[in-house]
């Protein structure tokens, strides 16, 4: 049977901990949702007396019947003070989890400069705050922060800390890799020698610093380790924690080991993209598994290959973690990927079709125009279903206005206010409706969307999550070309559009329709069949 490995999920406070990220009390609430749907087995969220939101979480999140365990966090006692008496564990109490995560200090440096007490009183910290816990039924997680420094400076003292925990009644020592500049081999070999040395499970906390939080983890599991903390996409302090979604699928899927139920993992690309929306944060598309480009092809030669057997250029199959194959449409790609792409959408299709040899036309006609399609799927996607007659539109656009002003003084700055009046058509219905925005861009998204709202209600999950605009020089007797990609998405996936044109509102007016008809068309809001 697979040995066990126990996923320790710290989003909610060590990602909350990266530049740039901040929970609401909701976010907080739907991601741990979403993560007991997933089946990690523990979910720390911080400590309920460190603000008033986090206190409310706690209340909120006891009434939701969950299958994951909530875990408080908080630190040892202070010094010269009885743990009954300490304010930060009053507060971890009033979270009435059975779980709890204790950090304490492993390394002598810290002990003496930080804490600013001997090495005796630091294991003594260490040891009455985890046993007061222990006796009042808690299940107690010791995080021995800097551990692996800590060895490297007083391996004598760094174990020291672990026994006492140990002798405490800790269920879990976790070795954490805190300054995140330790590489495996030694990760590897320390944690093999703390095993020997001691009885209870051990677990492993990685940062990102050096490149290594995944690899150092995977290390630690392969010298007896059963515990993995981190963050589900790897947002935390500095460069980040250990990132869960590369890990689970490394030990599940390539190692061996269980950590989720197997129904689970064809849903971590859709766990990873929900968490990174919820955070507001663009999920770096080279990202293990999760990434939009983590099964792209785009050369000739691997395109072939995965065509003819997806082990060629894969190391796992996409769908097993919920992604798929995602064939390029480039100048580098040639015929075979322009087939590949389209089998996708239509698998009857032979490479002898006329309209295989019809689209490659128009891809490079388009292509000599300005449009890019490398980037752009939804657009191409849509394109060819046109091609194959698989496509009505779902609305048009009778007639649109834009009204740009703009304004700066010397202590606001400057402003670009627009206004847009859209009047469009859905079948037989017509809408005309106005709104503002910051820009032009913004304000026809407004607009458009409010009027066709009335007839897709669903048009309310979506919105623009980037925006980018390239210039194609001209020469001396022609205008540029400006080529816009805008990236959209509903909350469960995200997708490209392309518009190219001599004007940027009309450039952008085209990749914005596509974005729209493409969130319509995968929402199937109409059945034309």
């Amino acid at each position: 049977m697979s040995r066990k490995i126990e996923i320790f999920d710290s989003t909610l406070r060590d990602g909350a901990q990266g530049e740039g990220i901040s929970f609401s009390l909701s976010d907080k609430l739907k991601i741990l949702t979403k993560l007991d749907e997933f089946g990690v087995d523990f979910a720390e969220a911080g400590n309920p007396g460190s603000n008033p939101k986090d206190l409310e979480f706690f209340k909120k999140a006891e009434k939701l019947g969950l299958k994951t365990a909530l875990v408080s966090f908080g630190s040892t006692k202070r010094k010269e003070i009885n743990p009954e008496d300490d304010d930060n564990l009053k507060a971890l109490l009033t979270a009435n989890t059975e779980y709890i995560a204790i950090f304490g200090k492993s390394w002598d440096m810290h002990t003496d400069k930080i804490l600013r007490v001997s090495l005796a009183e630091n294991l003594d910290m260490i040891e009455r705050t985890i046993g007061y816990l222990v006796s009042l039924g808690k299940e107690v997680i010791f995080d021995a922060e800097h551990f692996f420094d800590g060895y490297k400076s007083n391996p004598g003292y760094a174990l020291e800390t672990l026994k006492a925990a140990e002798r405490a009644g800790a269920r879990t020592l976790c070795l954490c890799e805190t300054n995140g500049g330790c590489f495996p081999e030694e990760i590897e070999r320390i944690t093999k020698e703390v095993i020997k040395a001691t009885k209870t499970s051990i677990g492993i906390h990685c940062h990102n610093d050096s490149g290594c939080a995944a690899a150092n983890s995977m290390a630690a599991v392969n010298a007896g380790a059963v515990h993995v903390q981190g963050t589900f996409i790897g947002i935390g302090e500095r460069t980040g924690n250990a990132n869960l979604s590369t890990l689970i699928a490394n030990l599940q899927l390539k190692s061996g080991y269980f950590c989720v139920p197997p129904e689970s993992l064809p849903l971590l690309k859709e766990t990873a993209h929900y968490i990174a929306e919820t955070a507001n944060i663009a999920l770096p598309n080279s990202m293990p598994y999760v990434g939009g480009s983590a099964f792209a092809h785009k050369g000739g030669m691997h395109v072939d290959g995965v065509s003819k057997d997806p082990a060629t250029f894969e190391h796992v199959a996409p769908e097993s973690v919920g992604n798929e194959r995602n064939i390029l449409i480039s100048e580098v790609s040639g015929r075979a990927a322009l087939f590949a792409k389209l089998k996708k959408i239509d698998d009857s299709l032979e490479k002898t079709d006329p309209v295989v040899k019809k689209l490659t036309d128009k891809i490079k006609a388009l292509e000599h125009q300005g449009y890019q399609f490398e980037a752009a799927g939804a657009s191409f996607e849509l394109l060819a279903l046109k091609e194959f007659g698989r496509f009505q539109p779902y609305f048009e656009i009778i007639d649109f206005k834009i009204i740009s002003s703009s304004y700066s003084n010397e202590d606001n700055g400057s402003f670009s206010k627009a206004s847009a009046l859209i009047k469009v058509r859905v079948k037989d219905d017509f809408e005309i409706t106005a709104d503002e925005g910051d820009g032009p861009v913004n304000a026809i998204d407004r607009a458009l969307r409010k009027a066709l709202e009335k007839f897709y209600p669903n048009l309310k999950e979506m919105r623009l999550v980037d925006y980018k605009v390239r210039i194609i020089g001209g020469s001396d007797n022609t205008a540029a070309t400006t080529r816009v990609l805008i990236e959209s998405t509903d909350g469960r996936r995200s997708w490209t559009t392309v518009g190219a044109s001599k004007d940027i509102i009309n450039a952008s007016m085209i990749a914005l329709l596509d974005s729209l008809e493409y969130m319509l068309y995968i929402n199937r809001e109409i059945n034309f069949n």
